[in-house]
C-alpha cells in the first residue's frame, strides 16, 4: 500500500505532541504557570504523573524510576498532594475539570490505597464536572485488588502497555509478560467498566519479525482492544542510557521498519479498525475513532486525543501542562520536585511562551497529522512550495491552491511534511526519533 522512499524519511522529527516541541524548551520566569492557571476558564484537563514501576523495561524513555523504595515512593506522593492543594487554589470561580488522566510510569506501581487518596484528594480541592477518567497500566503489576478501585472511581479509558506478545523480544527488552497475565488483565479492566481499552505496540524491536508483529497483531484483535497504538521503537541511548541494554545489532533495519508500519496499517484497518493519523486505530464505536469522522481530532502531550478543551494542567515530576499562551514543564528532578512542592511552590520553571506565529504553525501542524490536510496562509505556502515538490511529485501530497492534503500513500510521510512549518528545526538540531 505504501512506497518506501528511504531519502524522505532520511532526517528525524518530533512526534509533535505539542509546538513547539519539548526540545525547544527553556527557563521560564518565576509566576508564569501560577498566571495560566488563574487565566484558565471553562473546561480544563488534569493530568498527574506517577514516575514509579515495579520494573524498569529498558526500552523505556519515561520519567520514571523502581517502586520499592517506599519512603521515596510516600514523600513524592505527598508532594503531589501538596502541589494538587496549591493548583487547585489558583483556579477561578467557573472553570470545569472534565477529564483526569494518570499516567508515568505505572500508576499502578503505588498501593491501591495511595492511589485512592490521591482520587479523594482531587474529588475535595478541585471543581469536578462529570469528569471522564482514564490510565495507563502495566499489566504485570495490575493485581485484583485494582478492579474495585478502577470499578469504584469510574475510569472508563485506559491504556496497557503491552508492546509485543513475542516471548523472546519481550526478553529482549527487559518486559516479560505472559500472554495469560494480558487475558487476566483484559478480564480485570472490563470487569470494572473500562469501556474504552488501548493496547500499546511497538515495532523495530530487537530480534522482531514480520511474523512476530502480525501474531502480536492478532492476539490483540481478538482480545478485543477498542484503541491501539502501534509505535516504532527509537532506538537513542545517547539520550535513555538504559537502552544501552538492548543490542543494536539485533534492531531491524530502516526498511523493514518501515514493511512492518505498513504491515501494521494494513492489518488493523482491514479487521475493521479506522486509522487515526498512521500508527494509531480505533474500532468505529471508540471515542477517538468518532472524534476523527467529526473532525475533532486533536494533539496534546497525551497524543492524539478526542480531549477538547485548550488548557491541560499537569501535576507531578516532569509533566507538562498546555495552556494557548504557554507550555510548562515541572521540575523532572523527584527530590528537587519534592522540595518545591511540599514548600507549596509550583516547579514548572522550564516551557515557551507561545507566541501568535507558534499558535499558527501549530494549528498547522495539528491539522496536518490529525485531519491530514491544512489551509495554508500566503507566507506559509512559499516558505514551503519548493520543499513539498518531492512530496507532491511522488503522490504523496497535494496542494490544491493553498490547501494542502496528505494522500493515503503519504500516512508516514506526515511528521516529515509537518515538520517543513516547524521554524525552531533549523536553530535546534537535537536528535529526534525517525519518522517510521
Amino acid at each position: 500500500m505504501w512506497t518506501y522512499h528511504p531519502n524522505l524519511l532520511a532526517t528525524p522529527v518530533p512526534r509533535y505532541t505539542s509546538y513547539p516541541t519539548a526540545a525547544d524548551f527553556g527557563p521560564l520566569e518565576g509566576g508564569q504557570i501560577e498566571r495560566a492557571i488563574a487565566g484558565a476558564s471553562g473546561d480544563i484537563s488534569l493530568y498527574l504523573h506517577i514516575p514509579f514501576c515495579e520494573k524498569i523495561c529498558y526500552y523505556c524513555g519515561c520519567n520514571t524510576g523502581a517502586s520499592g523504595k517506599r519512603a521515596r515512593v510516600e514523600s513524592y506522593l505527598a508532594a503531589l498532594h501538596q502541589e494538587i492543594a496549591t493548583v487547585a487554589s489558583l483556579l477561578p470561580q467557573g472553570t470545569r475539570v472534565r477529564r483526569i488522566a494518570f499516567g508515568g510510569g505505572s500508576p499502578n506501581a503505588i498501593e491501591p490505597g495511595e492511589f485512592l487518596s490521591l482520587v479523594d484528594a482531587i474529588h475535595a480541592h478541585f471543581p469536578l464536572y462529570a469528569p471522564s477518567w482514564s490510565i495507563e497500566l502495566d499489566p504485570r503489576s495490575l493485581t485484583p485488588e485494582w478492579a474495585p478501585v478502577l470499578g469504584d472511581v469510574g475510569f472508563t479509558r485506559a491504556s496497557m502497555g503491552v508492546q509485543t506478545f513475542a516471548a523472546h523480544c519481550q526478553k529482549a527488552i527487559g518486559r516479560e509478560q505472559s500472554l495469560t497475565m494480558i487475558c487476566r488483565s483484559v478480564e480485570l479492566l472490563r470487569g470494572a467498566g473500562v469501556t474504552s481499552l488501548n493496547f500499546d505496540l511497538m515495532y523495530g524491536l530487537p530480534h522482531q519479525s514480520e511474523a512476530d508483529l502480525e501474531d502480536s497483531l492478532e492476539y490483540t484483535r481478538k482480545l478485543g482492544a477498542d484503541r491501539v497504538a502501534v509505535f516504532g521503537y527509537a532506538h537513542v541511548p545517547h539520550l535513555v542510557p538504559r537502552q544501552a541494554m538492548i543490542p543494536e545489532d539485533a534492531l531491524p533495519g530502516a526498511a523493514a521498519r518501515f514493511t512492518m508500519a505498513s504491515q501494521a496499517h494494513a492489518m488493523l484497518t482491514g479487521h475493521g479498525y479506522d486509522a487515526i493519523g498512521f500508527d494509531h486505530f480505533a474500532l468505529p464505536h471508540d471515542p477517538m475513532a468518532r472524534a476523527v469522522r467529526e473532525g475533532t481530532l486533536r494533539r496534546n502531550f497525551q497524543g492524539f486525543t478526542d480531549d477538547p478543551s485548550d488548557v491541560l494542567i499537569g501535576m507531578g515530576a516532569s509533566a507538562v501542562s498546555g495552556f494557548p499562551g504557554l507550555l510548562a514543564q515541572n521540575e523532572k528532578h523527584t527530590g528537587r520536585y519534592r522540595q518545591l512542592s511540599g514548600e507549596g511552590r509550583l516547579s514548572a520553571n522550564h516551557g515557551i511562551l507561545r507566541k501568535p506565529q507558534d499558535r499558527l504553525r501549530g494549528g498547522v501542524i495539528e491539522a496536518l497529522l490529525c485531519q491530514g490536510e491544512a489551509e495554508l496562509s500566503p507566507c506559509l505556502l512559499a516558505e514551503v512550495q519548493d520543499r513539498l515538490g518531492p512530496f507532491t511529485e511522488t503522490g504523496l501530497a497535494r496542494l490544491d491552491g493553498n490547501r494542502l492534503t496528505i494522500l493515503p500513500g503519504g500516512l508516514p510521510y506526515a511528521r516529515v511534511i509537518a515538520a517543513m512549518f516547524d521554524s525552531y528545526r533549523a536553530a535546534n538540531q537535537r536528535s529526534f526519533s525517525s519518522a517510521i
